[in-house]
């Protein structure tokens, strides 16, 4: 059995993701000063994806 050319290394799908890890979430809400350090990284708000 053959494999699907995009599952091929080098071939990988490159999707915009439109979910954010909460280690970006945190860094952008930092950026926009809507987060300081010390407060709690779980229940942080949404977030859009930058492009």
């Amino acid at each position: 059995m053959s494999q699907h050319p995009s599952l091929k290394i080098g071939g990988g799908i490159k999707k915009k993701r439109n979910v954010l890890k909460r280690y970006e979430r945190v860094d952008a809400l930092a950026a926009a000063g809507r987060w300081k350090q010390g407060e709690k990284v779980l229940g942080l708000p949404k977030t859009k994806v930058a492009e």
